[in-house]
């Protein structure tokens, strides 16, 4: 991949990282525990609605909220789990319901100790996985960069700008599955040229939301694609893609 250009004026990154890391102290949360672990960090106003819950969710002495005892196995408490957070949706108290189970992990290569609907994360304050995909063409003037535009309908930052694709991680795929996945559900990137995506790191942050904490890390993948090829919106997520030089993207993102 050709080296990109030098930015000298970083204080617009800087904003926007500390935008993304807007988290001052955790201190007004309610850790959640599963396995005497602390998994998760729920705001007190949700924690009160778990709590009608009893057979299911729990307060402890240490001012932290646990699942109810007799939850032993990740099939139990992802069961039982459920059935609250249906209550919780159908209350209105729960939006962006995806049917998409997340699962619920102390760190990424930890065995699930139980899933969750993906719209539930945030209320949670758990971890959330994703993989996102810079899809690059090197041109004679430089790199350009395809940049996705959300769809207005989506949930979460509707119409806003985004990496060529982007998606959740869920249960029982691997990354490398996963960009493959996303690359032909959003982009209509066949497999074969999906595969030449390389991993080029992770990103983290902790986002204060008004549903809750949001806690992602998004492993990140470099993907050259041919100067001729377009990508295609496909599951109604992205709107538009745009080819755009990759200095064009850096003085939209830092203004």
């Amino acid at each position: 991949m050709a080296t990109p250009p030098v930015v000298s004026d970083l204080s617009g990154f800087l904003q926007r990282v500390s935008e993304c890391n807007n988290v001052s102290s955790k201190r007004k949360y309610v850790p959640f525990k599963v396995d005497n672990q602390v998994i998760g960090y729920l705001q007190p106003r949700f924690l009160e609605r778990l709590l009608v819950a009893e057979d299911t969710f729990q307060a402890s002495e240490d001012q932290s909220i646990a699942l109810a005892a007799h939850l032993h196995t990740p099939q139990q408490r992802t069961t039982a789990v459920a059935g609250v957070l249906e209550r919780l949706r159908d209350e209105g108290h729960i939006t962006g319901w995806r049917n998409e189970m997340y699962p619920v992990v102390p760190a990424f290569h930890d065995a699930p100790l139980l899933l969750m609907e993906r719209a539930a994360a945030v209320c949670f304050g758990i971890k959330a996985y994703g993989v996102h995909v810079n899809g690059y063409v090197n041109t004679p003037s430089g790199i350009k960069l395809w940049v996705a535009r959300r769809s207005k309908k989506k949930p979460t930052w509707p119409g806003k700008l985004d990496h060529l694709v982007a998606g959740g991680q869920p249960h029982g795929l691997s990354c490398a599955e996963n960009v493959i996945k996303e690359c032909g559900e959003e982009a209509s990137i066949p497999e074969d040229l999906a595969r030449t995506a390389i991993p080029a790191g992770a990103v983290s942050y902790e986002y204060e939301q008004s549903l809750g904490l949001k806690r992602d890390v998004l492993f990140v993948y470099d993907l050259e694609l041919p100067a001729d090829f377009v990508p295609t919106p496909q599951d109604g997520e992205v709107e538009e893609f745009m080819l755009l030089p990759i200095e064009e993207v850096a003085r939209i993102i830092s203004r």
